[in-house]
């Protein structure tokens, strides 16, 4: 029983470094299932290699990009065929930028996927020429299309080169008539008569075998000149497909070297911005440690103020209750005045009506 689609899944679409841990689970989750002949299919899947892996996430998670792949192949091919230069040079730029496509898209899955090699290690590469050899042989076309590919492919030429079919003309003569007994002399005279017509015939069969030489030579020229007609067209086809190769190897080459240009354009600009950046953030770390340092005197001097008021809130509360003390003393003193005066008062009445007495009567 073939393992089930949804493990082959997860097999080629993790990184190749967790390949061999899940499948050994799974093969034991089959054996603990009681399935062994799946857990014997399971065993025998291969790990691919990171390149193969790259193209196999294409294939599973971009199905249609593999697709139109697969169309661009067929045109190429068919323009090759028809040795169409035009077409065939449209076709090779639009090869160039799916393939470049494809690249970015694998490069931007590898680096969504867990636990996968760092970016900056990835085979693109080895991604590249394996996404032309499958434009170009449609053998690795299907395994790219599998999603199982276990390493990755390359190819040394592109396109199908039309090969001329030769027919080999061969002749040959008839074998001369069997020699028969001695003849008498009346048979020799009937002999002579059938010698003249023999020989008129075999003049006739000669000049037949000629004419039929004649015409297979020519035939056999014709399908010469055929031959080394398509040939040459073959040969032409090859020169054009290579020279379309080198082309599209230099238009890629100058348009990797634009992306580096390109690039490093981008970085001074990021370089800049980073010190630039950089400036700021340490005019703002200064800023805000003088911040701190200001913030700290002021806490120190709301402290000292915090401890001068409550100094002189306990020096007023002491100065209130020495008022109010005071205060008191006042009241008592001021009553104690009253006794007195009072006391006097009396007094002096008394003394008043003691001198209004009987003396003052007389």
């Amino acid at each position: 029983m073939p393992p089930p689609q949804d493990l082959l899944r997860r097999l080629y679409t993790e990184p190749p470094e967790t390949f061999v841990a899940t499948r050994d689970a799974a093969v034991a989750e089959a054996r603990r299932s009681g399935d062994p002949a799946t857990a014997r299919e399971i065993a025998r899947l291969r790990r691919p290699t990171v390149a193969a892996w790259l193209v196999n996430l294409i294939a599973l998670r971009r199905p249609e990009l593999v697709a139109d792949l697969a169309q661009l192949a067929e045109a190429l091919r068919a323009a090759q065929r028809d040795l169409r230069g035009p077409r065939l040079r449209e076709l090779s730029a639009q090869r160039r930028a799916a393939v470049a496509a494809l690249v970015a898209e694998a490069r931007r899955l590898a680096a969504d996927a867990e636990g996968g090699p760092p970016v900056g290690k990835l085979p693109l590469d080895e991604v590249e020429a394996t996404l032309n050899a499958a434009l170009s042989d449609a053998e690795v076309a299907e395994q790219v299309r599998s999603g199982r590919l276990l390493r990755a492919a390359s190819y040394a030429g592109f396109g199908e080169v039309p090969r001329p079919q030769l027919r080999l003309v061969t002749g040959g003569e008839e074998p001369p008539p069997p020699a028969g007994p001695p003849a008498g002399p009346g048979q020799r005279t009937a002999d002579r008569r059938t010698g003249r017509a023999g020989r008129a015939d075999q003049a006739d069969r000669e000049a037949g075998r000629a004419d039929h030489a004649a015409r297979e030579a020519g035939r056999a020229a014709r399908e010469d000149e055929r031959a080394e007609r398509a040939t040459r067209d073959a040969d032409r086809a090859e020169r054009d497909a290579a020279r379309a190769t080198r082309q599209a190897e230099r238009a890629a080459r100058a348009e990797r070297a634009r992306q580096r240009r390109a690039l490093e354009r981008e970085l001074t600009r990021a370089r800049t911005d980073q010190e630039r950046a950089e400036t700021v953030l340490a005019g703002a770390a200064e800023a805000e440690h003088d911040g701190a340092e200001e913030l700290a005197g002021i806490e120190r001097s709301l402290a000292e103020l915090e401890r001068r008021r409550a100094q002189a809130e306990q020096e007023l509360s002491r100065r209130k209750l020495a008022r109010r003390a005071a205060e008191r003393a006042v009241t008592a003193a001021r009553r104690r005045t009253g006794e007195v005066e009072g006391a006097i008062e009396a007094v002096d009445a008394e003394s008043g009506a003691a001198a209004e007495g009987p003396g003052g009567a007389d």
